[in-house]
């Protein structure tokens, strides 16, 4: 069986280190190959031999740590690297890259250290693609996954929303702050908006939030499924986000959703109630007020369409035959 290094430099709680609890421990992961995570420093990431079939890197690329990708493929000569990116996009470098040539330049040195560049979306894809930093042969998308039972388990939502839902990090990227002030336009004093998180932006979200007795905060919670289900919909406003799993376990617990088009959400904006269009509080004060006055069916999966589960089984499966040539061992767990 095919041995998988799973690379990591931040192990801290979030929507990666979900992901790879699932890389490590999905039975159906597990049937085609044992993947262990290996926690590295960003800088040096060859800093111990690794004994694997195939390395996956899923480090934060930085100038800082380009000699260390460059190390890890010289100590890996014959060894096949994938890198997956969950750091950059599109809405990234809009929002936050003032040198883009400069910054260009270094993900085209990386990502040619490796013989796979995993995409987490379509939209990421396409970025990576048209701008020339990886050879679209090279570039193959695997949507990021975690076991989604326990959402699938929640009753779906019934009736027009009265309770909002923000679950994630306090960093400007995810938009709480427009998502705040959107909500305090609405008049309702039944409505309700609960945020889930932490980080360092907490304190001008609660300034945002001024005394509106409607917005309660709450501490981060390890297990999203407990927030999701005091939540009627979940708010996604994002100024960039490579994929966004909160959005696909809100889709699977049956939420009414509301996600910004950008990057990686555009891959949940055929799914989600409410996609919107712009990220001016007045887009989400209209997005907010529909989704308190008119019922929408929340669509669930068809029984017989693949899961979100499936469709990153076969990714990886897929992924790791082209690299290896081999035909891997499939089981029943692979298809669930």
């Amino acid at each position: 069986m095919l041995r998988i290094a799973h690379l990591v430099d931040d192990t801290g709680p979030g929507g990666v280190t979900r992901y790879l609890d699932f890389l490590a421990r999905d039975p159906g992961m597990q049937a085609f190959a044992q993947h262990e995570v290996i926690a590295v420093p960003r800088a040096n990431p060859a800093i111990r031999p690794i004994e694997a079939d195939i390395i996956v890197s899923h480090l934060a690329i930085t100038w800082r740590g380009l000699a260390g990708l460059m190390l890890l493929r010289a100590r890996n000569a014959g060894t096949p690297l994938v890198h997956v990116e969950h750091s950059y996009s599109a809405g990234f470098v809009a929002a936050r890259v003032t040198a883009r040539a400069r910054f260009q330049t270094l993900l085209r040195c990386a990502y040619a250290l490796f013989d796979r560049v995993v995409a987490v979306s379509e939209g990421q894809r396409l970025w990576l693609v048209s701008r020339g930093l990886a050879p679209a042969e090279k570039v193959e998308v695997i949507h990021p996954c975690v076991d989604l039972s326990a959402f699938r388990a929640l009753p779906a939502v019934a009736g027009p929303a009265r309770t909002f839902g923000l679950i994630g990090r306090f960093d400007a990227q995810k938009g709480f702050d427009i998502a705040i002030l959107a909500f305090r336009a609405l008049s309702g004093p039944d409505l309700r908006l609960n945020i889930y998180g932490s980080g360092a932006e907490e304190q001008s979200l609660r300034a945002a939030a001024g005394t509106d007795p409607r917005i309660r905060f709450h501490a981060f919670v390890a297990d999203p499924v407990a927030a999701m289900a005091q939540c009627d919909a979940i708010l996604m406003p994002s100024r960039w986000e490579p994929y966004g799993i909160v959005a696909l376990e809100a889709r699977a617990a049956g939420r009414l959703l509301a996600v910004s088009c950008i990057d990686g959400l555009r891959d949940h904006a055929e799914e989600a109630s409410h996609p919107c269009r712009g990220l001016s509080v007045t887009d989400w004060t209209d997005s907010l007020s529909e989704m308190t006055a008119h019922v929408v069916t929340v669509p669930r999966r068809r029984a017989s369409a693949p899961s979100p589960e499936r469709k990153t089984r076969e990714g990886w499966l897929g992924l790791f035959e082209s690299l290896t040539g081999e035909v891997l061992r499939r089981s029943p767990h692979l298809v669930a």
